[in-house]
C-alpha cells in the first residue's frame, strides 16, 4: 500500500454511508487523493467530476456524464457532491487547524 493508497482509504472512509462509490474504483480514489494532496479542503464538484471522467475516459469512454461539469443536469451534478466533501474532511484530518 502506498501513500496514495492510504489517502483514498480514508477518503473513502470520510464518505457517508448512503454513498455508493463505483465498483473497481482503487484508481478513481487515488486520483481523489492527488487532489486531497493538491487542493485540500479547497476542492470542488467540478475538480471531482474531473477526476472522475478521467478515469472513467479508462473504464466507460461512452458514458454519457463525460461532459464538462458545468454542462451536467443539475441532479447529476449533486452526484460528486458528497465525494469533493469526503476530501474535503479527510483533508481536514490529515492538516488539522491549530486551535
Amino acid at each position: 500500500m502506498t501513500y496514495l493508497d492510504s489517502l483514498a482509504a480514508l477518503i473513502r472512509s470520510c464518505l457517508p454511508s448512503d454513498a455508493e462509490p463505483p465498483e473497481e474504483s482503487a484508481a478513481l480514489f487515488r486520483m481523489y487523493a492527488v487532489l486531497l494532496k493538491a487542493k485540500g479542503e479547497q476542492v470542488t464538484d467540478e475538480d471531482v467530476h474531473d477526476a472522475w471522467s478521467a478515469w472513467m475516459q479508462t473504464v466507460n469512454s461512452a458514458h454519457e456524464a463525460l461532459v464538462p461539469f458545468g454542462d451536467l443536469d443539475p441532479k447529476v451534478r449533486a452526484f460528486d457532491a458528497p465525494y469533493a466533501e469526503a476530501i474535503r474532511e479527510a483533508a481536514r484530518r490529515v492538516h488539522p487547524r491549530a486551535t
